[in-house]
C-alpha cells in the first residue's frame, strides 16, 4: 500500500511544471502520502492486538453461569431442605436464598477485584482494589482464556465466577442446619467470603498467587469450593454444638423426594461448574463434560453398594450422596485426567465418603447436619490429591510441565493442607467472634418449635 502511494507521488512530480514546484508542492504532499500509508498499515496491527471474544465461547460460558445458578438455586437448597426436618424446611430454603444474594453483591462490590486483582506486595496470597465496584469493566473488556489470543467478555467471566463464591458459601449451610441463627448465619457469610473465600480463591486461581505458582492443580475448585467449605461447616458444627434430642430423638429427612430432585439439579448444573471451567467451548470442555458424568455415576453405584453389603439394602439416600460425593471428587480434576481415571476417582470417593459420614463421624462425635464435611470436605480431598495422580499422561491424563507423580501429589498435599489450616482457623475465629457477640445459636425453645416459625414466620407446609 505504501509503494503505491509513492508511486503516485512520483508521477506527480514529474508532470509538475518545474522545479520549484515540485519541491513546493511535491515533497509536503509525498510526506502527507507516506503518513496516511503508515497509518493505513499500522490499522490492521492495531485491530490485531485486541482480540474479539468468540460468540461460541461466549454464549457458553453464559450457560455454563446459568447452570451454576441452578446447581445454588434451586439445587443444594432442595437437596438440603428435603434431608431437614418438615418444621426447619423454609429456613434452609431461605437461608441458601438470601446467601446466593448477598454474596452476589459483595462480589461485585469488593470480591472480583480482592480474588483476581494484582495484589503487589500481597499478590501471593490476595488481590487489590482496583476493580473495586466492578470499576473499568465494561462491555467492551475482556478475559483472557486458557488458549493465546481467545478471550470472552470480562463481565461474563465476573458472573462465572461470581457463582463459585456463592455456592460455596451456601455449602456451609448443611453443617450448621436447624440451629443457627438467621441473622449470625448472615454476619458469617460476609465474613468468611471476604477471610477465607477470597484469599484461597486468589492463591489457587489468580496469577501470582502463592499455589498457582508451586503448580497447584484445581479444575474446578476441589480446593476452592469443596474443602474449603467443608472444613468451615465442620468447624461450625462443632462451635455449635448437637441438635436437641440427636440420638435419642429420630430426626429422618422429611421429604428424600426433595433430596432426589436437588441431586438431580445439582448434577445437571455442575456440567456448568466443571465444563464451563475450561472457559472455551473446546475438547477441554468435552473431557470436563464427560467426566462429569462418568466419575459420578462411578461414585453413585460404589456408595450404593458398598451400603448394599453393609446395611442389606440399597437406600435412595445413599445413591444420591454417593453422586453428590462424586462431582465433589471430581471438581478439581474433571478436565486433567482421563475418562478411566476420573471413573476411578469417583468410585473411590463414593466408598470413602460412606464411611466418612458414618464410621468417622460417629468416632469424632460431632452433628454435622448434612454431612457437609463428610462429602465435600472428604471427597474434595480425595479429588485434589487423586488428580496429581491421574494427571498423569501414563495413566490418561493431559499432563502437565515436568511432570513426576510423586511430586505433583506433594504438590496437591499442599494445597490441600494450606487450604484445611487457613479455612479452619479463619471459620473458628469467626464463629466465635459472633458467638460472643451475638449468639449463633437460636434459643432451646426457638429450635424446639422449629426455624421456620421462629426465624421467619412462615411454615413450608400448611396442613
Amino acid at each position: 500500500m505504501k509503494t503505491l502511494f509513492a508511486s503516485l507521488g512520483l508521477l506527480f512530480a514529474l508532470l509538475s511544471p518545474g522545479l520549484t514546484l515540485a519541491q513546493e508542492v511535491v515533497e509536503p504532499a509525498m510526506e502527507a502520502v507516506s503518513a496516511v500509508a503508515d497509518a493505513v498499515e499500522a490499522a490492521p496491527a492495531e485491530e490485531a492486538a485486541a482480540p474479539v471474544p468468540d460468540k461460541g465461547d461466549t454464549a457458553w460460558m453464559m450457560l455454563s453461569t446459568l447452570l451454576v445458578i441452578l446447581m445454588i438455586i434451586p439445587g443444594v437448597a432442595l437437596f438440603y431442605g428435603g434431608l431437614v426436618r418438615a418444621k426447619n424446611m423454609l429456613s434452609v430454603l431461605t437461608q441458601v436464598m438470601a446467601i446466593f444474594c448477598l454474596i452476589s453483591i459483595l462480589w461485585a462490590v469488593y470480591g472480583y477485584s480482592l480474588a483476581f486483582g494484582d495484589g503487589g506486595g500481597m499478590n501471593w496470597a490476595i488481590g487489590d482494589l482496583s476493580k473495586m465496584f466492578l470499576a473499568g469493566i465494561t462491555a467492551d473488556s475482556t478475559a483472557a482464556t486458557f488458549t493465546d489470543g481467545v478471550v470472552i467478555p470480562e463481565l461474563v467471566f465476573v458472573a462465572f465466577q461470581l457463582t463459585f463464591a456463592a455456592i460455596t458459601v451456601a455449602l456451609i449451610v448443611g453443617g450448621l442446619a436447624e440451629r443457627v441463627k438467621f441473622s449470625a448465619l448472615m454476619v458469617f457469610g460476609a465474613l468468611w467470603f471476604t477471610f477465607s473465600y477470597l484469599p484461597i480463591a486468589h492463591m489457587v486461581w489468580a496469577t501470582g498467587g502463592y499455589l498457582f505458582e508451586a503448580g497447584d492443580l484445581d479444575f474446578a475448585g476441589g480446593t476452592v469450593v469443596h474443602i474449603n467449605a467443608g472444613i468451615a461447616a465442620l468447624v461450625g458444627a462443632i462451635v455449635l454444638g448437637k441438635r436437641i434430642g440427636l440420638g435419642r430423638d429420630a430426626m429422618p429427612p422429611h421429604s428424600l423426594p426433595m433430596t432426589m430432585i436437588g441431586a438431580s439439579l445439582l448434577w445437571v448444573g455442575w456440567f456448568g461448574f466443571n465444563a464451563g471451567s475450561n472457559l472455551e467451548a473446546t475438547g477441554g470442555a468435552a473431557l470436563a463434560f464427560i467426566n462429569t458424568i462418568l466419575a459420578t455415576a462411578a461414585a453413585g453405584l460404589s456408595w450404593m453398594f458398598a451400603e448394599w453389603m453393609l446395611r442389606g439394602k440399597p437406600s435412595m439416600l445413599g445413591l444420591a450422596s454417593g453422586v453428590v460425593a462424586g462431582l465433589v471428587a471430581i471438581t478439581p480434576a474433571a478436565g486433567l485426567v482421563g475418562t478411566m481415571g476420573g471413573i476411578v476417582l469417583g468410585a473411590v470417593a463414593g466408598v470413602v465418603c460412606l464411611w466418612g459420614v458414618t464410621g468417622l463421624k460417629k468416632a469424632l462425635g460431632y452433628d454435622d447436619s448434612l454431612d457437609v464435611f463428610g462429602i465435600h470436605g472428604i471427597g474434595g480431598i480425595i479429588g485434589a490429591i487423586g488428580t496429581g495422580i491421574f494427571v498423569s499422561p501414563a495413566l490418561g491424563g493431559v499432563g502437565v510441565d515436568d511432570y513426576t507423580m510423586g511430586g505433583q501429589v506433594v504438590t496437591q498435599a499442599t494445597g490441600v493442607l494450606i487450604t484445611i489450616v487457613w479455612s479452619g482457623v479463619v471459620s473458628l475465629v469467626l464463629f466465635k467472634l459472633i458467638d460472643m457477640t451475638m449468639g449463633l445459636r437460636v434459643t432451646e425453645e426457638q429450635e424446639r418449635e422449629g426455624l421456620d416459625t421462629a426465624s421467619h414466620g412462615e411454615r413450608a407446609y400448611n396442613l
